[in-house]
């Protein structure tokens, strides 16, 4: 991964009251200067005020967990791409299968999301994965083959020149299962391929994060993979240590 910074990902989710989230970004932020990674926190978007504020001056990254695809008007309860960018936001997670799953986003729409976080300046990350049935069904590459073509054809192969992936094999998440390295390796080997058919400087170049019950002791051994570029952590995010040793097993 010489050439591609790792990039440790901490969603958040719907967790935590105001304190705890204070203070959980203050450890990360006093624990992670002198990490070569880049590391990334993505809280609620009520908490993004103080999470700003704690870590601007930190080498914390600030992220959300969503966006809306329009940038105003009559959308009640969205948030814009702009508004998270006035906060410091870099990143945006899109496209999470939880999203997918639970309020129905296709991948039509999740592309459109990515193209209105991308005209705000940020960087889109977006989630791909099969579930359980897709995969024992053979169904893993066609799944998220429909997945990145949606960007692909709704955008451009350039649209991934700003864009980070996130693998998330639906089936390991928050479940304490984990695909095993050479799994999520050849997943990732996979999306990079398909990319690398249509410009394989970007693919190359693009950093490809796992997202799968990642902890402190499966951690090293999944970032020594060729083509995973660090991780989208969610439960273990949100225990400072156990964030900070999976940061530090990125480098």
């Amino acid at each position: 991964m010489a050439h591609r910074q790792s990039l440790i990902a901490g969603n958040w989710k719907l967790n935590g009251s105001r304190q705890s989230v204070i203070e959980l970004a203050t450890a990360v932020s006093a624990g992670c200067g002198h990490l070569s990674a880049e590391v990334l926190v993505c809280p609620t978007s009520v908490h993004l005020g103080d999470v700003s504020t704690i870590t601007a001056d930190s080498a914390v990254t600030l992220g959300a967990q969503n966006c809306s695809n329009e940038q105003s008007g009559a959308f009640t309860g969205e948030v814009s791409a702009s508004m998270l960018a006035e906060y410091g936001c870099k990143y945006v997670i899109l496209g999470h299968s939880e999203r997918r799953a639970i309020y129905h986003e296709s991948s039509e729409w999740v592309a459109s999301k990515c193209q209105a976080v991308q005209k705000a300046g940020l960087t889109p990350i977006l989630c791909v994965g099969e579930t359980l049935e897709e995969r024992e069904a053979g169904q893993v590459e066609s799944v998220i083959a429909e997945q990145l073509d949606a960007v692909l054809n709704s955008a451009s192969i350039q649209a991934f020149d700003n864009m980070v992936v996130a693998y998330e094999p639906v089936w390991a998440i928050g479940t304490g299962k984990t695909a095993s390295p050479e799994q999520a390796q050849e997943v990732h080997a996979m999306i990079r391929a398909r990319i690398a058919a249509h410009d394989n400087a970007i693919a190359q170049a693009l950093r490809i994060l796992y997202g799968g019950s990642v902890k402190p002791d499966n951690a090293t051994t999944l970032f020594s993979q060729v083509d995973i570029d660090g991780g989208l952590i969610g439960g273990a995010a949100l225990d400072a240590e156990s964030f900070l040793a999976i940061c530090e097993a990125a480098g």
